[in-house]
C-alpha cells in the first residue's frame, strides 16, 4: 500500500499514468475514490495522483484536533509532491479540496502549473450560520458517528441533483462516506471546515493570483455561487464556468462535461493561451 510520510503522518496515495502531474484534492464527504471518473479519463494524458486526507483511512487518523487545520492540509500537500518528486503540477480541488488547491496556489505558487476550483467556499457568505450548523454537524459525528450525519450531506439540496441524474453513482458516494472514520471526521469538520479562513476574506491575495485558474461551479450549489464569482472577479487570470441544473459534486453528477471542461483549460494553460 504506497504510503507517504509528510508532515508528521502517513498519508495514502495512488499514482495512474505517466505525463505532466495532476492531483485531485478530494471534499470532506468522499475521498480519493471519488475521483474515479477523472482518473480513468486524465490518466490517458497525465500521471494522475489522488491521496486521502488526513483523517482519512488508510490515510493516518491523528487523535489531535491540533493535528487539523486547512494551512496543514495545504503543507500535507506540499510535503506529499516533494515525497513523489514533483517540482510543479496541476492543482484541483473539489469543495474542502477546492479550498485546499486554492490556498496551496497562494502559499506555493511556484509548484503550481494552473488550478481547477471547483465547488468552494461553503460557509464563506454566512460564516455565523455555518458554523451554527456544522457545530451540530460535529456532536452528531461525536454521538452517532458517520451514519448520524450522512442525510445530513446527501439529502441536502445541493446533492439532490446528483441523486436524481445518478442514483447509483449517488448511492455508492453516500456508501464509501460510511467507510469514514467519525473521528477522523469529527476532528476534520471541526478544525478545517469550521475554522477556516472565509474565501471572502482573502481577497487582496487572490488578486496577487498570477496562476491560470478555472473555477466550476453547480448552479443549484447555493452556497458555493457568491464566492464563486468573487474568485472570479479577484483572480486576474480565472475562467468561471457554471454547470447547468448541478449541484455540489459536480465530478460525479456530471464527469463528462467536468473532465471535458478541466481538459481545454490544461490544454490552454500548458500552450500558454489561458493568461
Amino acid at each position: 500500500m504506497p504510503v507517504a510520510a509528510v508532515n508528521g503522518t502517513r498519508l495514502y496515495y495512488e499514482v495512474t499514468g505517466t505525463g505532466f502531474p495532476l492531483v485531485f484534492n478530494h471534499e470532506f464527504a468522499s475521498d480519493y475514490r471519488g475521483w474515479e471518473p477523472q482518473v480513468r479519463f486524465f490518466s490517458r494524458r497525465y500521471r494522475v495522483i489522488t491521496f486521502n486526507s488526513r483523517g482519512y483511512p488508510p490515510s493516518d487518523v491523528p487523535a489531535d484536533p491540533g493535528a487539523y487545520s486547512e494551512a496543514t492540509l495545504v503543507e500535507d500537500l506540499a510535503g506529499l509532491l516533494r515525497y513523489l518528486g514533483i517540482g510543479k503540477a496541476h492543482i484541483a480541488g473539489l469543495s474542502m479540496g477546492g479550498g485546499v488547491a486554492l490556498n496551496f496556489g497562494l502559499r506555493h505558487p511556484e509548484a503550481c502549473a494552473s488550478l481547477v476550483v471547483a465547488s468552494a467556499g461553503a460557509g464563506s457568505t454566512d460564516p455565523e450560520r455555518f458554523r451554527r450548523d456544522g457545530s451540530g454537524v460535529v456532536e452528531k459525528l461525536g454521538r452517532e458517528g458517520i451514519a448520524g450525519v450522512q442525510d445530513f450531506f446527501f439529502l441536502a439540496p445541493a446533492r439532490l441533483t446528483f441523486r436524481e441524474k445518478d442514483p447509483r453513482g449517488w448511492e455508492k458516494a453516500r456508501n464509501q462516506m460510511a467507510e469514514h472514520s467519525a473521528l477522523g471526521a469529527r476532528l476534520t469538520f471541526s478544525r478545517v471546515q469550521l475554522e477556516r479562513p472565509s474565501i471572502l476574506s482573502l481577497e487582496e491575495e487572490l488578486k496577487t493570483l498570477a496562476l491560470p485558474t478555472l473555477i466550476l461551479v453547480g448552479d443549484r450549489d447555493e452556497a458555493c455561487m457568491a464566492p464563486a464569482l468573487f474568485m472570479r472577479r479577484c483572480l486576474p487570470h480565472a475562467g468561471l464556468l457554471v454547470f447547468p441544473r448541478s449541484g455540489h459534486a459536480i465530478n460525479l453528477e456530471e464527469p463528462d462535461l467536468f473532465n471535458r471542461a478541466v481538459l481545454r483549460f490544461l490544454a490552454s494553460a500548458e500552450a500558454g493561451k489561458w493568461t
